[in-house]
C-alpha cells in the first residue's frame, strides 16, 4: 500500500510538471484524454476488477454525466461544477435502480444486461426533446470578455493547460480512493465476492449490498469523467457520449493495463489514447478504427499470453528474476561449502 502511494504521488507530480514543458496543443489535448479515460477505467475496475462484475454499459453513466452538466447550463445557467455533483447522484442513483435486478444474473448473462441497459438509455435521449435528442448540445461558450473567476465556475478556458490540470485533479482523487477501497473492509469483500460469490456469502458477506456499494462509486466517477469531457469538447449528442465504443474504450485499456490492480487502466490508457490520437492526426478520416484494430490486435495477443495484461508480464519478468538470483544465490552456497 506504501509502496502504491508513493509511485502515485510520483506519477501525479510528472503529470502537474509535463503542461510547464509542453506546449503543443496536440500533446496537451492527448494528456486531458489520457487522463480521463484513465480515471474511467478506474472506475470500471471497480465494479469487474474489484466486484468481479462485468459491465459493458458504462458509457450509460458516463453520458449522464456529461448530459447532466451540459443542460442545466444550456438551459438554465447553472454552473457545470454544480452539474457535475447532481450528474454524479443521478448516476449513481440510476446504477443502483438498474443493477439490483442484473446483479441476481452471473457472467456473461449481467455483460449483456449492462450493454442493453446502456442502449435503452442512449434511445431514450435519442428521441428526448427536452435534451436536443440526436441534434445534440453546443453548449454556450462564454464571451472573450469573461473574467477568470466566471471561466473558472463555467469550466471554459482559451488553453488546454488548465483542463491538464482539472482532469489530473479528479484523476488524482480516483486514483486515491481506488487504493483505500482496495486496502479496505470493502475491498477485500469484494475481492472475496469476485472469487467465489457462494463462498463469500456462506461467510456472512451481503453479497449484493457490497456489489451496490461498488457500483455507486463506479457510475459517479464515471458520471463526473463525463462532465468534464462535455465541457471540454463543448459539444455532446447520444451517438457520441452513449456509445458501445465508449464502453468498449473503458474495458479494453483496463483490460490490456491489467484488470484488479489500480496501475492497470493507466498504463493501458497511456498506450491506447496516444496511440488513438497518433492514427487520428495522421490518417484523418481514412484511418478511422485503426488504432482500434491495433488495440484489438494487442488484446488478442495478451489475453492468450498473460491474461492479466502488462501487469501480469512485468510482474511474471519480476518473478523469474527474483528466482533466478534466488537460484544462482544457492548455487553460490553450495559451492562455498
Amino acid at each position: 500500500m506504501v509502496k502504491n502511494k508513493k509511485a502515485i504521488i510520483i506519477l501525479i507530480a510528472i503529470m502537474a510538471i509535463l503542461p510547464i514543458f509542453i506546449k503543443s496543443k496536440v500533446v496537451l489535448n492527448a494528456i486531458v484524454l489520457l487522463l480521463i479515460f484513465a480515471t474511467l477505467g478506474e472506475a470500471w475496475n471497480i465494479i469487474t476488477g474489484f466486484a468481479g462484475q462485468t459491465s459493458f454499459g458504462h458509457a450509460a453513466y458516463f453520458g449522464i454525466g456529461a448530459y447532466t452538466s451540459a443542460v442545466l447550463y444550456f438551459h438554465y445557467e447553472i454552473s457545470p461544477l454544480i452539474g457535475m455533483v447532481l450528474g454524479a447522484i443521478i448516476a449513481a442513483i440510476i446504477g443502483v435502480v438498474t443493477s439490483y435486478p442484473t446483479f441476481r444474473l452471473k457472467g456473461h448473462y449481467f455483460a449483456i444486461a449492462t450493454l442493453a441497459i446502456a442502449e435503452v438509455i442512449k434511445q431514450l435521449f435519442i428521441s428526448w426533446r427536452y435534451v436536443e435528442g440526436a441534434t445534440g448540445i453546443s453548449i454556450p461558450i462564454l464571451p472573450r470578455s469573461a473574467t477568470f473567476m466566471e471561466r473558472i465556475i463555467y469550466l471554459q478556458f482559451n488553453e488546454k493547460v488548465p483542463w491538464v490540470y482539472i482532469s489530473l485533479f479528479l484523476f488524482a482523487v480516483v486514483v486515491f480512493i481506488c487504493d483505500y477501497l482496495e486496502n479496505s473492509k470493502m475491498g477485500y469483500y469484494l475481492k472475496a465476492i469476485r472469487e467465489s460469490h457462494e463462498a463469500a456469502e456462506s461467510i456472512g458477506i451481503n453479497t449484493t449490498n457490497y456489489k451496490l456499494y461498488a457500483m455507486i462509486v463506479s457510475s459517479a466517477i464515471s458520471a463526473l469523467a463525463g462532465s468534464i469531457y462535455a465541457q471540454y469538447i463543448l459539444y455532446i449528442d447520444p451517438f457520441m457520449m452513449f456509445s458501445l465504443e465508449v464502453s468498449m474504450k473503458i474495458v479494453l485499456l483496463t483490460v490490456l493495463g491489467g484488470i484488479g490492480n489500480i496501475f492497470g487502466p493507466i498504463i493501458g490508457a497511456a498506450i491506447f489514447i496516444p496511440l488513438s490520437e497518433f492514427t487520428r492526426m495522421k490518417l484523418g478520416g481514412s484511418g478511422t478504427g485503426i488504432d482500434l484494430m491495433i488495440y484489438g490486435a494487442l488484446i488478442v495477443l495478451i489475453s492468450v499470453f498473460q491474461p492479466k495484461g502488462i501487469i501480469g508480464i512485468v510482474e511474471s519478468i519480476r518473478n523469474r528474476s527474483t528466482k533466478k538470483k534466488g537460484g544462482e544465490g544457492e548455487v553460490e552456497a553450495l559451492t562455498r561449502n
